[in-house]
């Protein structure tokens, strides 16, 4: 069990200051706001922008809006409350405060997401994170609801290699560190209908790097026994415009995964099974 470490009376504080990045909606312009909040013990991220949306106040005594964040699950399972914290992606559910004072005891700085579309303050649309998986087909195919029975049994060695694969919550950690997933953002046209716009910003997004988490979904899925019959889709796809050629192998990825899920092994692997389905392809024609 994780335990919070209050700061050392050396370094004993009163206050919290937390500088937060804000932005009143899409395409406007952000700017910085401060706050000061009294120093509490064993406080997470998430409990410093309630106690800011209780104050709506900042340090200056001016009266704001309450910062908008997303979250879920408040305890790291449902990746929704991704954001920048001290200049690191990671999820504000395991961030600690006191963790985080001894490292910066002067203050918390607090972003939002740098590859996603801003909604509002710290909230991003991930849209396209979620679209890269329609794009590899990050499912297992069924023909109905009915009881067919229990599945294919899998190896132990099968279990143990896909069981990490698994604990991907689509956080969006990976792609935010990637240097290579470079970040879309599509603006309506005037007079666009909401369809054309739809229509327009999926193109780009299907153009785009389709990232690692996507690869490694594809691998796990590629495993299953009844997954496996779309293989031939999911590697299509990855060999395709945006697909893991793109990945320059800077491991960020693994490095900033709050799973840590060994992507840069699935990307490893997804590599070779794409060129032996693009070797096989050529020798069909």
């Amino acid at each position: 069990m994780t335990t919070a470490i209050e700061p050392t009376k050396k370094h004993r504080i009163d206050f919290i200051k937390i500088r937060v990045r804000r932005q009143d909606g899409p395409g406007k312009k952000p700017y910085w706001e401060l706050h000061k909040l009294p120093y509490e013990p064993e406080l997470n991220v998430i409990s410093i922008l309630q106690m800011i949306a209780a104050q709506a106040t900042t340090s200056d005594g001016k009266k704001v809006a309450p910062v908008t964040w997303d979250c879920g699950c408040l305890e790291e399972v449902c990746g929704a409350c991704t954001m920048v914290i001290n200049g690191k992606v990671r999820q504000s559910c395991s961030a600690l405060v006191d963790r985080l004072l001894e490292d910066n005891p002067d203050e918390i700085v607090l972003e939002p997401m740098r590859k996603f579309p801003v909604l509002r303050d710290l909230m991003v649309d991930r849209q396209r994170l979620f679209h890269a998986l329609k794009r590899v087909e990050a499912w297992v195919p069924v023909d109905g609801y009915y009881d067919m029975g229990p599945g294919d049994k899998q190896s132990r060695e099968a279990q143990e290699s896909n069981y990490p694969l698994s604990q991907c919550m689509s956080c969006g950690c990976c792609v935010d560190a990637c240097p290579q997933y470079l970040k879309i953002e599509v603006a309506r046209l005037d007079g666009e209908s909401d369809e054309a716009f739809e229509k327009r910003k999926l193109a780009e997004y299907e153009a785009g790097f389709v990232g690692p988490h996507a690869i490694s979904q594809a691998i796990l899925f590629n495993n299953n026994p009844t997954g496996k019959v779309l293989e031939g889709e999911r590697l299509d796809a990855l060999s395709g415009e945006g697909g893991i050629q793109i990945c320059g192998n800077a491991q960020n990825c693994v490095a900033v995964c709050p799973k840590e899920i060994p992507l840069t092994t699935s990307i490893a692997r997804a590599g070779r099974a794409t060129t032996l389905h693009v070797i096989k392809q050529w020798f069909e024609k």
